[in-house]
């Protein structure tokens, strides 16, 4: 939190030089980062209310606010600002993960880093709208408003943790007269953030809006990374057409495996094959094809397909890898969007929407706070050891909420220390800094 604070002074201030100036953009910053931290709406109204009648908060103490502006102020503080601005505290919380050597541990197929990219829409209205809202008509020419962003997590397989990235804000762009896109969004993520990352050290996830030839061509070679995306037969004619004709000739490698899952078995069968385009043209990207089939070996039922095309190579000893890659790319829907809809952020409630960037820096905060609550949760023992005494997340964050009500901790260590003693949990030594 002091790391925030001190980055967050120099946050642009768009307000007139004003001497009676009384908040400043790091407490609306801190204030709003708090909310979503503490997953309560009602956190900074009870702290204001500890500070008259206590002369401190744990507003203070916690979160290093000075003063806590009321909600419409602190909307009316952030609304100026451009989300980009807090980009770097992803970059900066990624490093701190570097530095603890926590982020290496995420590094899986090829020793690269699986990033997944999705769009998701969180907020939408048929009333309230903002310059940088989209816009589409329904049938009855009623317009809806709504705000969209691909969001990039890193992901690793059999892993229950993401790490968020720096989102990037479907929005219409200055200049253009088409509509902003989910492509043309992942592309500014690319262009503006792949730098984060050497060359041959990522494999970008995708569905199949992704395994198209401009976006897949600039991983492979502006970028130098790897990509692994979906590619279904129907927009993809020119490359199931080859796998037309290989097939034919029976020159599409196949394996098959045989897998117990205590009841009954199952047949997993990879095909794979090199070197196909994937589109019309004599420029076309050349990628490699494989797939995964999954059925019951008693009743032949179906259970799972998919298809994917990728640049790494793909052989009997690396396809049975690259199908557990490529399925990792669920990770994004279910351990990021889902977490952020339903578990306690709360992510498609409209917090304040604002006339410029309000509603996209407050996206970004929650994130944010997400990917720091996964970092306590990966480098902090304290942090790890209550969630795990409390094994169930709402639990956590009840007791949080409810301490903080009524009592002024001087630091997080006072207060997890507190939760651990009144949990009965031995302390091992050294797991606090403070005593």
């Amino acid at each position: 939190m002091t790391a925030l604070r001190e980055r967050w002074q120099s946050l642009p201030d768009y307000r007139k030089p004003n001497n009676n100036t009384q908040y400043s953009i790091a407490d609306a910053a801190l204030s709003a980062f708090a909310v979503f931290f503490m997953q309560s709406a009602s956190f900074l109204a009870y702290q204001r209310d500890m500070n008259q009648r206590k002369g401190n908060s744990n507003a203070h103490t916690l979160f290093k606010i000075e003063q806590i502006p009321s909600d419409n102020q602190t909307r009316n503080l952030l609304d100026p600002i451009p989300p980009e601005q807090f980009d770097g505290e992803f970059e900066w919380v990624h490093q701190e993960l570097k530095a603890s050597g926590h982020l290496e541990g995420f590094r899986d197929y090829g020793n690269t880093y699986l990033i997944a990219m999705d769009g998701m829409t969180y907020f939408s209205s048929d009333t309230l709208s903002c310059p940088n809202c989209l816009k589409r008509e329904d049938g009855a020419g009623t317009a809806h408003y709504y705000h969209s962003a691909v969001t990039p997590v890193i992901v690793k397989p059999d892993s229950p943790y993401v790490l968020p990235l720096m989102a990037e804000f479907i929005v219409p762009q200055d200049g253009h007269e088409k509509q902003d896109c989910e492509r043309a969004a992942a592309k500014r993520w690319l262009a503006s953030h792949s730098q984060l990352f050497s060359a041959h050290s990522v494999t970008y996830l995708g569905d199949d809006l992704y395994a198209n030839h401009p976006f897949c061509e600039a991983i492979a070679h502006s970028y130098q990374q790897y990509f692994v995306c979906v590619a279904k037969p129907e927009s993809h004619p020119a490359l199931y057409e080859w796998l037309a004709m290989l097939e034919k000739a029976g020159a599409i490698e196949v394996l098959q495996e045989r897998r117990w899952k205590g009841k009954f078995a199952e047949v997993w069968t990879y095909r794979w094959a090199p070197e196909l385009p994937l589109r019309v043209g004599e420029d076309a990207l050349g990628v490699n094809w494989f797939e995964l089939t999954i059925t019951r070996e008693d009743t032949a039922e179906r259970l799972y397909h998919n298809t994917w095309v990728t640049n790494h190579s793909v052989t009997a000893s690396s396809v049975a890898a690259l199908a557990k890659v490529g399925r990792a790319r669920w990770k994004i829907e279910n351990e990021s969007n889902n977490t952020l809809k339903n578990n306690g952020y709360h992510l498609e409630h409209n917090f304040g929407h604002g006339q410029q960037h309000l509603s996209t820096v407050l996206f970004s905060l929650n994130l944010l706070a997400f990917l720091i609550h996964t970092a306590q949760h990966l480098i902090s023992e304290p942090y790890r050891l209550l969630r795990t005494t409390l094994s169930v997340r709402r639990t956590f964050f009840d007791d949080l909420r409810a301490l903080t009500r009524y009592v002024i901790f001087d630091s997080w260590d006072a207060l997890f220390r507190f939760m651990l003693q009144g949990l009965e949990v031995v302390i091992p030594p050294g797991l606090f800094f403070s005593d």
